[in-house]
């Protein structure tokens, strides 16, 4: 490597620090305030002199986080189990058979991801309501699965066409397996660096989806936490405190989530859009 070269990647180094730095930021703040005790305004670039653990058994009494956080669990990760096995199973002949008809569904679930999701808001509000669903956990699972199944397919498909040889599975055909034993033996097992992708992007952003659960979730039985923490601060408006442990409870799960599988994220995400 020459002298150019190593002063190209220092630069490159520097400004990837840089960015992580900044993206940082927000995070260093909210967790100084969230261990700051009652009555301590000081700079919230000042990290505590007293760290108070008691604002985060607090916030989650008065916040009701118990429940918000069962709720918002059992439809983020249902419903990723759901976009897992059927968006792999119908990206599957998607991928491997090139017919007319497969192509125009396959650029039909294209087409869907640019639509905005708030132009079906109030057609799907009626159709919920009319079916005596809303306020209900298994509407939220079946309205993320449906809203994140034409990424999860796109992804799935573009995968399998640029990573997964065609020769294993012809090998296994010619030993004898059925379609399903192939995909279940062979091509599934070889999924999981796009698996880990779509786990990641349908997991955040269920998690932290809000416009759904205000609208269709306003019981506070089936409360997410996006919507509890959004009314627990109308409350506590003058101790961001309480508000900011509460906050850093609820972004903590997708945190370690995204620890556990970045190492396969960026390369399901590249591989998945690389065909079309």
């Amino acid at each position: 490597m020459n002298r150019q070269e190593k002063k190209k990647r220092a630069l490159w180094t520097l400004l990837a620090a840089w960015i992580t730095v900044f993206h940082l930021i927000p995070f260093y703040i909210l967790l100084t305030t969230a261990l700051k005790a009652k009555g301590d305004f000081s700079s919230k670039w000042k990290f505590p002199d007293e760290i108070s653990l008691g604002n985060f058994a607090e916030a989650w009494d008065k916040a009701g986080l118990a429940g918000s956080f069962f709720n918002t669990a059992v439809i983020t990760f249902a419903s990723a189990a759901l976009l897992i096995v059927i968006g792999s199973l119908a990206a599957y002949p998607l991928a491997r058979r090139r017919t007319k008809l497969n192509q125009a569904v396959y650029f039909l679930f294209i087409g869907i991801m640019i639509i905005p999701p708030l132009t079906s808001m109030v057609p799907l509000y009626k159709m919920v309501v009319e079916l005596g669903m809303l306020n209900t956990l298994e509407i939220a699972i079946l309205n993320n699965t449906a809203a994140y199944m034409p990424l999860t397919i796109f992804l799935y498909a573009g995968f399998i066409r640029s990573t997964i040889p065609k020769e294993l599975e012809e090998a296994a055909r010619i030993d004898g397996a059925s379609t399903a034993g192939i995909f279940f033996r062979i091509v599934f097992p070889l999924l999981k660096p796009v698996t880990a992708t779509i786990c990641i992007i349908a997991c955040v952003f269920i998690w932290n989806d809000y416009q759904f659960s205000i609208f269709f979730l306003q019981d506070k039985s089936v409360q997410t936490l996006t919507v509890a923490i959004a009314g627990f601060f109308g409350q506590n408006a003058n101790n961001l405190h309480l508000v900011a442990a509460a906050s850093l409870m609820a972004m903590l799960p997708m945190t370690i989530l995204f620890l556990f599988l970045q190492k396969y994220f960026i390369k399901g995400l590249s591989a998945g859009a690389l065909k079309g």
